[in-house]
């Protein structure tokens, strides 16, 4: 299970939690211009717009989970079990299986516009990236600096769905999701009057009253609320260091814990394995791991975005503890 969102102050952030119970030995990976991209059932792409993301370190391939382009359009893959539905080839359309999805928006689209064209003829085919790692059920939050979309491959077809909430996790579909905060419309971060009885004085006794109600469970129904409240009211200075801090701070609010989230025997849980924000508008990458909570940066302007092989930096994922004495 996984939770993405986006945040805006002088520049525009994107990023996601990561959840799982497995590493697949993620890596920062920047995909030049000139790496030719190969696809199962279309033409390869030979050069396109330079990438940089997060990937599974499998094969000299870039299976990514989360990535944004040089023209500031950003995608993040999470988890949607029992919903996902991929489809046979159909020789009338784009024919792209999901590992794909990523590499064939963010090569071509320079904004949201791009990316909604480029869906209106895909086709999502049921082809696993191999026999020992087949397909994982997915949506995309796909976002630039102006629009932000949902897209979900349901049993009757690809469905995209503007995304005024700026926030994604994972089932029920997006529609049901952005019902649901109509539950909540209560909330508030102001100190709430006294409604519950005019014959009664009820004391304020705590700030944060306004939040009353507000959902602390990890369900993706509940942190979707509370990722949702979290970035609608968030507010910081608007210096990058400030605004990549309160990002953080955003997913914090719905990152998940070891233990918490059992899976099976013996001790294996789902916990935020690491999360991501990218600063769309300089192509900056930011992460932080689980164990490492110091927060890494990667610059896509740095590296030669000419080249025509795969850009690699492991994950910095022991502790970085700063002793002052």
């Amino acid at each position: 299970m996984c939770t993405a969102s986006e945040y805006f102050t002088e520049n525009h952030y994107f990023g996601r939690n990561f959840d799982y119970e497995i590493s697949y030995n993620e890596r920062v990976c920047i995909t030049p211009r000139n790496y030719e991209f190969k696809f199962r059932k279309i033409e390869d792409m030979e050069s396109h717009y330079a990438i940089i993301g997060i990937a599974a370190g499998i094969d000299e391939y870039p299976l990514y989970y989360d990535a944004c382009n040089e023209k500031g359009v950003a995608i993040a893959g999470l988890n949607f079990a029992g919903n996902a539905v991929y489809r046979e080839i159909d020789e009338d359309m784009v024919n792209v299986t999901p590992f794909e999805f990523i590499p064939y928006l963010l090569s071509q689209a320079d904004s949201i516009e791009d990316v909604k064209n480029l869906l209106e003829n895909l086709n999502l085919v049921n082809i696993n990236f191999s026999e020992s790692l087949p397909l994982s059920p997915l949506h995309w939050m796909i976002s630039d600096k102006n629009s932000s979309i949902i897209v979900e491959p349901l049993e009757d077809g690809l469905k995209v769905y503007d995304n005024p909430v700026g926030v994604l996790t994972n089932n029920p579909t997006f529609d049901i999701q952005l019902f649901n905060l109509n539950n909540y419309r209560n909330l508030s971060i102001k100190t709430p009057e006294n409604t519950f009885s005019k014959n009664l004085e009820l004391d304020a006794y705590s700030r944060g009253m306004g939040a009353i109600g507000l959902p602390g469970d990890l369900s993706s129904l509940s942190r979707f609320v509370k990722a949702a409240f979290t970035r609608e009211n968030s507010t910081s200075e608007t210096g990058e260091s400030e605004s990549v801090s309160q990002f953080f701070h955003i997913l914090s609010s719905v990152e998940q814990q070891k233990g918490l989230t059992f899976i099976d025997d013996p001790d294996v849980y789902e916990y935020t394995i690491y999360t991501s924000c990218y600063n769309t508008d300089e192509c900056i990458l930011y992460y932080k791991t689980y164990y490492n909570h110091q927060i890494t940066a990667v610059d896509l302007n740095k590296e030669n975005l000419d080249g025509d092989n795969l850009i690699v930096y492991p994950f910095i994922d022991e502790a970085q503890i700063n002793f002052i004495n």
